[in-house]
């Protein structure tokens, strides 16, 4: 599939059912409940990589808990670099409105300090995407850290079409901002569907759109992985048929 493909099959992905949308942006709202949410949306990620195009099922809510976890610790483990970066950053220029620093230079370095932050952030975020997608092909955390492997998908899947694909995303990111911050204008209501419709569908989106990129890697497609029935759905009771 190419980039186009991609995102016009994710962007249409979670619409298959708004009961599921509305369940999950409510979870998705409530802190601690709210790892069952990102649980859900790894298993998105499993349940497309396993070949069913319909929105898993809320069973099992232990199990996304946990995968929930799972993704906070791996997200942690690639974010803490950039984060602290970017922090030393915040703080120093919080520093310099209050006058606490006046040494010119020192704005510079700041300055320096926050456009490398940045600069890392991205460069984590995109080993973290193929990171997280092939965690949920091995259904073991573990793989989010086969950092040669990593590396091997994206190669695969080809640098220039992962970072079109990325930018694209974040193109797609704003828009639904912009969309959820028109919405919250209107009182109370505006706020809700913002929150519980825009932000669990993006999710959705999300998720579909990082397992499709991740399975138009060759290796992907020639290599199924060695734990492949535990990446499948167990609440889905069909599987699509195989093309004769």
């Amino acid at each position: 599939m190419d980039v186009g493909e991609i995102i016009s099959d994710a962007i249409r992905y979670p619409s298959s059912d708004w009961k599921k949308i509305i369940i999950l942006g409510v979870i998705l709202i409530i802190p601690i409940v709210d790892f069952i949410g990102l649980g859900y949306i790894l298993r998105i990620i499993k349940s497309t990589l396993a070949g069913y195009d319909d929105l898993p099922e809320f069973d099992d809510l232990s199990d996304l808990f946990i995968d929930g976890l799972k993704v906070l610790v791996v997200s942690i483990a690639y974010f803490i670099i950039p984060l602290i970066v970017i922090s030393v950053g915040l703080v120093g220029s919080t520093a310099l409105v209050s006058g606490a620093i006046t040494n010119p230079l020192a704005l510079v370095g700041l300055g320096v300090t926050s456009i490398i932050g940045g600069i890392l952030f991205i460069i984590f975020e995109l080993f973290w995407i193929i990171a997280i997608a092939n965690m949920a092909l091995y259904d073991e955390l573990g793989a989010a850290f086969k950092f040669s492997e990593i590396v091997g998908r994206i190669s695969n899947i080809g640098w220039g079409k992962y970072i079109i694909w990325y930018i694209v995303m974040i193109i797609i990111g704003i828009i639904f901002g912009i969309i959820s911050g028109i919405l919250q204008i209107i009182p109370v209501i505006g706020l809700i569907i913002a929150v519980i419709l825009i932000y669990s569908y993006f999710s959705m989106f999300g998720g579909r759109s990082v397992a499709l990129i991740f399975a138009s890697s060759e290796e992907f497609q020639k290599t199924p992985a060695p734990s492949q029935e535990s990446v499948e759905e167990p609440s889905q009771t069909e599987k699509p048929e195989e093309p004769e």
